[in-house]
């Protein structure tokens, strides 16, 4: 059985040490999906939410909550982020959250691409709530992780170098 990272031999909790590791190119893409009528779709869509443009208002929601990720998630450690960008796109009557990270750093960079994916699926619920209570907001996934000891990993397989 593996051992939790976050775990000591006596099972308290710990901020890993990863001052020893490199510092390497690493990346990560997240993806989260939100269902919602089709009333609310329709306006999402066409712009015409009463609180404005959901997805300029999501895409910086999710830019900011990765860069306080550590704020949120108490054994992550704070990255110098390179990039951050949080897209849309429809999937039926669904939409599909992708956000992706970077960063040169001596740990990856997962939890801040899951950390924006969820916050600007949450911020597409907090903008269309007032035409649809019933949003869901659902699978909250990594899709990729590039760089660093454990090498390249991806959804739905192992790429080259992966370790799952």
């Amino acid at each position: 059985m593996t051992k939790l990272s976050h775990l000591t031999p006596a099972g308290s909790l710990a901020m890993v040490d990863v001052a020893a590791k490199a510092e390497t190119s690493r990346s990560a893409r997240a993806e989260a999906f939100v269902r919602m009528s089709s009333p609310a779709r329709r306006a999402l869509t066409e712009a015409t939410l009463p609180k404005g443009d959901a997805f300029v208002a999501a895409q910086l929601a999710g830019i900011m909550a990765a860069k306080q990720t550590p704020s949120l998630i108490p054994l992550a450690h704070p990255l110098p982020l390179s990039y951050v960008d949080v897209r849309f796109e429809w999937t039926g009557g669904t939409l599909r959250i992708e956000s992706e990270a970077r960063t040169v750093a001596s740990t990856g960079v997962e939890m801040e691409a899951m950390v924006a994916a969820c916050v600007a699926a949450l911020t597409v619920y907090d903008m269309c709530k007032s035409l649809d209570k019933g949003i869901v907001v659902e699978t909250v996934r990594l899709v990729e992780k590039r760089g660093g000891k454990s090498g390249t990993w991806q959804r739905g397989g192992r790429a080259k170098g992966a370790r799952v």
